[in-house]
């Protein structure tokens, strides 16, 4: 099965890894929009690794330059959205259910229940999860703030003890970097 970035690749990307309070990330931009944010643990996927670094990798990039300024100010508590033009490549289900992420307010969370109701229906839910799964831009688009019905983390890219500092960080409790 493949993973979520290689829909995301496309010949003109490049590439540059962050620093960050939740451990490196990967930033894959065209000349036009930021197509990916991948975590360290996304290179362990099968081929995930190979595809990242055929890419080239930018010191200096108009696209991951923002990124990175935003995420900076993210990360300082400065920036509650993200403006960044955004290439996200998936099915009307899943661009439907990037974008109900968007709609959940920084520092509040949403259950899959919610936000399956939200895209039309209850059952929707094991659907609703798959697709978060597969969100290309997380942080950006915050699937960090989607949560188990009963209130507990449940499945992230970057690891349950990222979106628990994620999540601390929003609420204005988070601690120590990672």
């Amino acid at each position: 099965m493949k993973t979520r970035i290689f829909k995301t690749l496309q010949d003109d990307c490049c590439y540059r890894v962050i620093d960050s309070p939740v451990g490196p990330l990967y930033l894959i931009a065209t000349d036009h929009a930021l197509c990916t944010l991948l975590w360290e643990c996304d290179l362990e996927k099968p081929g995930t690794k190979a595809a990242v670094e055929a890419l080239p990798t930018v010191a200096s990039h108009p696209v991951i330059d923002e990124t990175e300024q935003q995420l900076s100010e993210y990360f300082m508590g400065q920036r509650q959205r993200f403006d960044l033009p955004l290439a996200m490549h998936g099915t009307p289900f899943q661009k439907a259910t990037w974008q109900a992420l968007l709609t959940i307010p920084y520092g509040s969370t949403a259950s899959y229940e919610e936000q399956a109701i939200k895209l039309g229906g209850r059952e929707k839910v094991r659907a609703v999860g798959t697709a978060n799964g597969m969100n290309p831009l997380s942080i950006i688009i915050p699937c960090h703030r989607v949560i188990g019905k009963n209130g507990s983390l449940t499945g992230f890219g970057g690891g349950l003890t990222a979106k628990r500092w994620l999540l601390d960080h929003e609420a204005g409790v988070a601690q120590l970097p990672l």
